[in-house]
């Protein structure tokens, strides 16, 4: 029986209050298949130290079957240039790990009321798989600032780049049941190829790539019209595929339709490594009050299963993850322990003890 590795960072604000939760979660779904390791790391880590990410804490990552972290950021902290510290976290990690595709679930659950009027649990059921390591954001700490007067970040596509997003996009539709609408295996690429030489290319290649899939439907939208279409007709989409910045900023969007960022799972992988967290942030207004939700790193718990369970062929991992992503849907949707940003007034520890609860 393996036993699988995880280093942890609780990071900054409520991130210790929702990566510990997530791990009790865990601990009650695979019993002793999971040893975690806690590293430090974070914002309040860097104003201590002048560091973010440790040297030993970067080598417990790369040495781990899978990394899960809390949250990291606090008002403040930033480097001379004026971006955020706690951000550099995990970006470091993502460029140092090559964690190329970000990971997006976009699920609504029972018990949980979408803004959008009308859809029910099961409707809105895609994800985004968001290229991670090239795009805009491989400008980050490149960019020019001329004089204080003119700045320019460069956005940056590649061949490899875009093949390997595009392939783990389609190989992701086939495992799949395909778009809640019809039922139809479909990636949908979100560019700008109208526009720019840049996502023209990247939806170039991703049509390469598509001959390999004759299977798997092929879809195309500009990144400003399927942000009506994400609210209009969101049962059509089963993998929407983006390069960097455009997949940031629909997956949030996408999380607002299924209750928010409180309940958006998110990982990163790559070929070796996977690192998983909620897509919230460190919110340290309510850090420390015991009324943050930990459902967002409890699901990317489950991810992390799954992803552990299908690298390693561990069945039981597999399992492990279904059963904790129905178990937050149990609790949910019995409505009694039903977090404050969905409306709520469940404390985390108290969400905590019933997804347990229904895990037994």
């Amino acid at each position: 029986m393996n036993i699988y590795d995880i280093a942890t960072i609780d990071g900054d604000g409520i991130g210790p209050e929702v990566c510990q939760s997530a791990q009790t979660v865990l601990r009650e779904a695979c019993a002793s298949r999971l040893r975690f390791t806690p590293w430090p790391g974070g914002a309040a880590h860097y104003a201590k130290t002048g560091s973010v990410l440790p040297d030993e804490t970067f080598a417990a990552c790369r040495a781990a079957h899978a990394i899960l972290h809390g949250a990291a950021g606090l008002p403040g902290i930033t480097y001379p240039d004026g971006t955020e510290v706690g951000n550099d976290l995990h970006l470091q990690l993502r460029f140092k790990l090559d964690l190329f595709a970000n990971v997006r679930p976009i699920r609504l659950y029972q018990g949980v009321q979408s803004p959008l009027s009308g859809w029910s649990a099961g409707q809105i059921d895609y994800v985004i798989v968001r290229e991670n390591t090239e795009g805009l954001y491989a400008s980050r700490g490149a960019g020019v600032n001329l004089r204080g007067e003119v700045v320019t970040d460069t956005l940056v596509v590649t061949r490899k780049g875009v093949e390997r997003v595009a392939r783990f996009a389609f190989e992701l539709a086939r495992r799949r049941n395909g778009a809640p609408r019809d039922g139809q295996r479909r990636v949908t690429v979100c560019d700008k190829a109208n526009i720019l030489r840049s996502y023209a290319f990247f939806r170039a290649v991703c049509d390469e790539v598509a001959q390999e899939y004759a299977d798997v439907a092929m879809d195309y939208a500009y990144a400003d019209a399927i942000t009506v279409h994400m609210l209009k007709k969101p049962d059509f989409y089963d993998v929407i595929v983006a390069e960097n910045m455009f997949g940031d900023i629909i997956s949030d969007l996408g999380a607002g339709t299924v209750g928010g960022l409180g309940i958006a799972a998110s990982a990163e992988l790559g070929e070796a490594h996977g690192l998983f967290q909620g897509a919230h942030g460190s919110a340290p207004d309510i850090a420390g009050q015991d009324i943050a939700s930990p459902l967002a790193t409890i699901l990317s718990g489950a991810l992390m299963l799954r992803w552990l369970g299908e690298r390693h062929a561990d069945a039981a991992l597999t399992q492990a993850a279904a059963r904790v992503e129905r178990a937050v849907e149990s609790v949910l949707a019995a409505a009694q322990h039903v977090p404050h940003d969905l409306g709520g007034h469940a404390r985390c520890s108290e969400i905590t003890r019933a997804v347990c609860q229904e895990l037994r």
